[in-house]
């Protein structure tokens, strides 16, 4: 993992850092793989906008992750490390032996001819995914499942990673890359290592236009729109716009928004910190 400085030959370039995809062994993907990406500009089936500053953006062809890992006790070979342009982490080509390709969320250190397996005959070893169960106490992991069964949803993104705590019963103690802790079933699965892409925070992208290149359109700030729009609007000039909240009245920075009847307050051992 390396990021790459660019020579300041045009302003936009002035301050750009780029990522240097050392990682990255292939720019084609699986064709059986790829899926149609439509994008909605922010409307909704009647064409109204319920989304605001989403737009434009390049065409991208979406590729199917396979988040949950079912194909127990089957070794599947690292084809390539890849690029996708819908997700900050890097993703693994994986050819398993009964001849079916699969793509995974790459861990730090995956390299191409590795062999990795899922499952509970998995040993501890990057890029294996395995029950919390098995998983040695102390353990880095990532791509982790909140329900036994419904695929990795946390603990995905470039660089995070979660950590194994402790086990009692049917439930392990995992630290979430959020700094909360919190109880999950011990037959919920997670791989082992780092998401891949842990320069990616270091990127600057140096110009407007490769933010609209994403799909994304000029934010509004609140404190410059009229009363009418927002509850931080109007006045004379800079005023300070009052209390910090959202366009629905709700302050932010550091107001809990969190019901405190949601049933799933009680596998929370430690909220994150303020």
């Amino acid at each position: 993992m390396s990021v790459r400085k660019l020579k300041p030959i045009t302003p936009g370039q002035r301050f750009r850092v780029v990522n240097g995809f050392d990682a990255i062994t292939t720019d084609k993907p699986e064709k059986s793989l790829l899926a149609p990406n439509k994008r909605s500009g922010g409307r909704n089936s009647q064409g109204r906008m319920t989304m605001r500053y989403i737009g434009g953006g390049h065409k991208r062809k979406y590729r199917i992750i396979d988040f949950k890992r079912d194909k127990a006790g089957v070794p599947g070979e690292v084809m390539s490390i890849q690029y996708d342009p819908n997700r900050t982490a890097f993703i693994a080509l994986l050819n398993y032996q009964d001849g079916e390709k699969r793509y995974i969320i790459a861990q730090n250190g995956l390299q191409v001819g590795q062999t990795v397996v899922s499952g509970d005959t998995a040993g501890p070893e990057i890029g294996n995914a395995m029950p919390l169960s098995n998983i040695p106490l102390g353990t880095i992991i990532s791509c982790l499942e909140l329900r036994p069964g419904q695929g990795a949803v946390m603990a995905r993104s470039a660089g995070a990673f979660a950590q194994l705590m402790a086990r009692d019963g049917r439930f392990a103690t995992v630290k979430l890359p959020s700094g909360e802790t919190r109880l999950v079933l011990v037959t919920c699965m997670a791989t082992i290592g780092v998401v891949s892409n842990s320069d990616h925070q270091l990127l600057v992208s140096g110009k407007a236009g490769r933010t609209r290149w994403l799909g994304r359109r000029p934010r509004t700030r609140p404190v410059v729109m009229n009363p009418v729009d927002h509850p931080m609007g109007g006045g004379e000039g800079k005023s300070s716009g009052g209390h910090p909240r959202s366009r629905n009245g709700i302050p932010a920075k550091g107001y809990r928004t969190r019901s405190k009847t949601k049933a799933s307050n009680k596998y929370i051992v430690e909220r994150r910190k303020k």
